[in-house]
Formats: C-alpha cells, sequence, structure tokens
C-alpha cells in the first residue's frame, strides 16, 4: 500500500507488492512518475524543482501517461513529447518502454521568451533533468556532488576537510537544499541564504538545515562561533542574497569558501529581485515579464559582483551550475567568468573516466532494500574511497525522501557491475521489490552544455551537442526501459541538451541483459566522449578497461 506522505500529505509514496500496472517494467516507471511529484517543490502544479521542472505538462497530461502505463503491454513504447503522451506503439519487449523528448526547440528559435509563449499556448513544458524524466530523489540526488566538490576544494586550500571554514552559498529549494547538509557533512560552517521562509522551514524539517537565524547579525554569530569551535554547522537565512552578500563584503567578512544555487537561470520564475516579495514577483510574472527580467539581471549583477569581491579578497568562489555568470554578464559583468564553473574547476578528471552520479530506487519501499545495496557496494568496491566514505556518511546523515534511494559516484564498468548483483538479489528474494537504476543527467557523455558540464573543453567541444543525441539513440539500441532527450526551459532555453535513461531491476534474465547493456554502453561512451577531446585520464581508462573507443592514426 502507499505510504503517507509527511510533507505533501495529496501525494502519497508508492510502496508494496500490489501491481496496477501488467508488469514490473510498467510498474516501475509509474512509481518512478509518482515519486517525483511526492518528494516535488510544488507537486500541485506538477513542478519538481528549479521553478519550471515539471514531471508532465498539464494535469490531462498526466492522467493520460498514468493510464497508458497502467494498461501498455510489455511489447509497446509509450511516446511522450514535452510532458505530454503522443502515442503508444507497437514494438517489441526489448524496446524502450518510454521514450521522451522535452522542451527541444530549433536553435534561433531557444530563448526564453519563445519558451515562455509555448508554455503559456500548453505546447512544451521544461522537463529540468531529472524532474520530467521521472528520476528525481529529492535533495538526495545533488547532495553527494555538492560534497564532493567541498571536499576537492578542502583537499587542495585547506588540508583535507572544512571544519574551521566559513562558506556562503543561497538557494534552498530543490537542487540547492541539498547544500547546507553536503557543507555540514565536509566540516563546514554554511550560511545558506533564501528568499522564500517556506522553502528553508522545509530543510530544516527534513534534517538538512540545522538552523535558521532570524538576521544577519544572528547567523553571523552562529557561524562565527562554529568557526572558532572547529565545529559544523548549517544555518539558514531568509533574504536575498543580492543585499546580504554585499552586506557582508562590506563588512569586511571574507568566508573561505563562496557560491550560489539560487534559480538564476530563470529571470521570470526562478530568481527573486532585491527590493520584491515573492508575492510581487507572483505579480509581475504574466504581464511584466520584461520588468521582471530587468530587475533580475540587476540584482545578479550585485549578486555576482559581490562574489567577484570576495574572490579578490581570497575566498574560493564557483558557479555551481546555474547561469548566474551568464546572466551577469549580459547585465555588464564583463569579468563574470572570472568565476569557475565547478565541474571544469573541481570534477572533470572524474568525468573522464565516466565516473558521476549514478542513482536507484527501491521500488517497493523499504528502506531495508537500500541498507542491503549499501552493503553490496561496501563488499564490492572496499578500495574505492570514495564509495566507502559516502555510504558511511550517507547512513549517518541523509534521510530518505519518498522512495528510498542512494547515490554513489561510480564509473565505467563498476555501475553495471552494481546493477547485475542487485538484479540477482531481486531474483533470490533477498531484496522486497525491484530496484530501478538511473542517473543525473550531468554525466560525462548524456549532456552539452557549454557554460556547466562542457565548459572550456580540452578540444574546444564545448557546444556539440551529438554526444547526447548519440547516447539517446544508443540507449534505445542497448534496450533502457526509459530513454529521454531534454534541452533547456525557461532561462536555460538555448543553453544545453540532455540525455537521461532509466533501466529496471525485476530479478530476470531480461532485465539482467537490459543492464548489462544499456549501463555499460552509456558509461563507454561517456569514456569516448572526453577520449575524443584528448584527456589522460579517458584514454588511460579506455586502455585499462577495454573501451571500444575508435582512435584515428
Amino acid at each position: 500500500m502507499p505510504k503517507a506522505n509527511p510533507r505533501h500529505p495529496k501525494f502519497l509514496i508508492p510502496s508494496g507488492p500490489e501491481l496496477r500496472a501488467k508488469g514490473w517494467r510498467q510498474e516501475a516507471l509509474l512509481r518512478l512518475l509518482e515519486n517525483v511529484l511526492s518528494v516535488g517543490e510544488d507537486p500541485d502544479n506538477l513542478v519538481v524543482y528549479a521553478a519550471l521542472g515539471k514531471a508532465a505538462r498539464s494535469w490531462a497530461a498526466h492522467r493520460g501517461i498514468v493510464k497508458a502505463l497502467i494498461e501498455m503491454d510489455e511489447d509497446q513504447t509509450l511516446l511522450i513529447q514535452s510532458g505530454k503522451p503522443i502515442g503508444l506503439v507497437k514494438t517489441h519487449a526489448k524496446a524502450p518502454l518510454v521514450i521522451m523528448a522535452n522542451c527541444n526547440i530549433v536553435g534561433q528559435w531557444a530563448k526564453a521568451e519563445v519558451f515562455y509563449e509555448l508554455q503559456r499556448k500548453g505546447l512544451i513544458c521544461w522537463g529540468g533533468l531529472t524532474a520530467g524524466a521521472w528520476q528525481y530523489i529529492g535533495s538526495q540526488g545533488v547532495i553527494q556532488g555538492t560534497y564532493e566538490i567541498f571536499m576537492r576544494i578542502a583537499e587542495r586550500r585547506f588540508g583535507g576537510d572544512l571544519y574551521g571554514r566559513f562558506v556562503l552559498t543561497a538557494g534552498l529549494g530543490g537542487m540547492g537544499g541539498a547544500q547546507p547538509l553536503a557543507g555540514r557533512m565536509a566540516g563546514a560552517a554554511i550560511l545558506c541564504v533564501d528568499i522564500d521562509p517556506e522553502r528553508a522551514r522545509k530543510r530544516q524539517q527534513i534534517g538538512y538545515l540545522q538552523e535558521i537565524a532570524p538576521d544577519l547579525d544572528s547567523a553571523l554569530v552562529m557561524i562565527d562561533a562554529a568557526i572558532k569551535e572547529k565545529r559544523a554547522l548549517s544555518v539558514g537565512l531568509v533574504g536575498n542574497a543580492a543585499e546580504i552578500y554585499p552586506e557582508i563584503a562590506r563588512r569586511g567578512i571574507v568566508p573561505d569558501v563562496v557560491t550560489d544555487q539560487t534559480s538564476a537561470h530563470d529571470l521570470v520564475y526562478g530568481y527573486v529581485p532585491k527590493g520584491m516579495s515573492i508575492d510581487q514577483v507572483r505579480g509581475l510574472r504574466d504581464d511584466g515579464q520584461g520588468q521582471l527580467m530587468a530587475a533580475s539581471r540587476a540584482s545578479i549583477v550585485e549578486h555576482v559582483t559581490a562574489m567577484l569581491e570576495f574572490q579578490k579578497r581570497g575566498s574560493e568562489v564557483f558557479d555551481n551550475g546555474n547561469l548566474i555568470r551568464t546572466q551577469a554578464r549580459e547585465g555588464g559583468v564583463a569579468n563574470a567568468f572570472d568565476i569557475p564553473i565547478f565541474t571544469e574547476a573541481y570534477l572533470r578528471p572524474l568525468f573522464a573516466r565516466a565516473i558521476g552520479p549514478f542513482r536507484w530506487m527501491a521500488l517497493s519501499g523499504e528502506e531495508s532494500d537500500i541498507a542491503r545495496i549499501d552493503d553490496l557496494l561496501l563488499e564490492m568496491f572496499p578500495d574505492n574511497k570514495i564509495i566507502t566514505n559516502w555510504v558511511r556518511l550517507a547512513r549517518e546523515h541523509i534521510p530518505f525522501e519518498g522512495l528510498p534511494a542512494r547515490i554513489a559516484w561510480l564509473g565505467h564498468g563498476e555501475r553495471t557491475a552494481l546493477a547485475r548483483r542487485v538484479n540477482e538479489l531481486v531474483a533470490d528474494g533477498e531484496l522486497k521489490g525491484p530496484v530501478a537504476f538511473s542517473r543525473d543527467h550531468l554525466d560525462a557523455g548524456a549532456m552539452a552544455h557549454p557554460n556547466i558540464m562542457t565548459e572550456r573543453m580540452k578540444d574546444g567541444s564545448d557546444a556539440i551537442a551529438d554526444w547526447p543525441l548519440i547516447d539517446a539513440m544508443m540507449l534505445c539500441s542497448s534496450m533502457a526501459d526509459l530513454v529521454v532527450v531534454h534541452s533547456g526551459g525557461g532561462g536555460y532555453a538555448g543553453y544545453m541538451t540532455s540525455c537521461g535513461v532509466t533501466v529496471v531491476a525485476d530479478g530476470t534474465d531480461a532485465a539482467d541483459e537490459r543492464l548489462d547493456y544499456a549501463l555499460t554502453n552509456d558509461t563507454a561512451l561517456g569514456v569516448m566522449r572526453y577520449a575524443d577531446a584528448g584527456y589522460d585520464e579517458a584514454l588511460d581508462e579506455v586502455a585499462k578497461k577495454d573501451v571500444p573507443y575508435i582512435r584515428l592514426s
């Protein structure tokens, strides 16, 4: 039976052995659709995260998707266009059950204004990265990546941890809400600013945020005490980052690390300009978009100018992937890109080996299934320090949201090995139900985004979107259960294309075959993408793991 959801009582958390669909593959995708709403930021409006990232285009479309998943046979494929079911075609039992394309607009038209007009007409919706592909697992999906970034900074600049260090950031939404817990896990005293008091309360209620300060003075006192005691602490502050960051700089305070994860990518539905309330912004979203975009960009200019000032004074400052530098540059901050992007600055050596954010969801709804897979990770990868450290920390600090799930940064061969072993546990009855495997779209071969994932590639191939398209076609050929191609919507329009995949381990031989082909080929392409760009780590991976990359003489 579905479980009650304390955050969104109307949106139950799917669980139990009973099937509504004709098989576990279909039921799995149905549960994942239900799950992203159960953990979403605004499920009443189908929004999962990032202001506009939706699980379906409309409630009528949602009902159509649910009906199709329940009624379809295993030899059919459901076609979804920007969150709307279009057709249920006859294929075969090894074909994907769901193929979707969300928010892909022809290049010259891929602009925010065009997207908003298409959205108003009900012709399109943005799937975010994992929202519209039903792969979002709550803030946990971002926590490990954020934690690994903090730890790379700690290793590079602060002796291996962030105890006694001040991290300043902003944004406590579905993505940014991971920051306070990730920072605390890395040992930092982290201050997280957000304009929305409800977001701060949500993060505190689920254990991601420890304290909410009544004002900036109180927040800085809390942070200062934690720094002196070298005590990990997360503090939330309700306010506008475009006002708070400059004020901290004016006081001469220099945080050790500065970043931001507000919804700066979207000047209409995401970012809130200084001097405006959330209600005022909502009132301008229909008829005052031009005014709102100008005000948001002007605030971002002040926001980023303060970040650059911190950088000048010695802070480690980075862009966390929300286009804030891009918006600032368009607003006149010529040196906005002096702030590095997190992928190139800290994670590219991992991505070059196709090591990235792999994830799995216990479709039974039982936490014990994730605990058993945690044990399996430790058994299978005892010498992988990233994995063993993460499992220990995750068990101690990370509460489950919605379906119990876990994320771990695994690479080529490792993902396949884990998934196939889990499939055996499902078959043997050691787990209480099937497990769905997925990954973030921000993965080695799965994303082209010249201001985030592929910024400053070694060979200059930043803007080439062939890779995620090849990935999607290859995953269809590799028998994945769900394959999706997403491009940017709202403020992300024209900036990115990505591919997502889900494969279900239901304990069958057919699932074993799907997991083997889909997961192996997915990471192989990631290694090939970086090998083709000339990265030594990828070329080393090709040699060590016999990746079938064709290297021209």
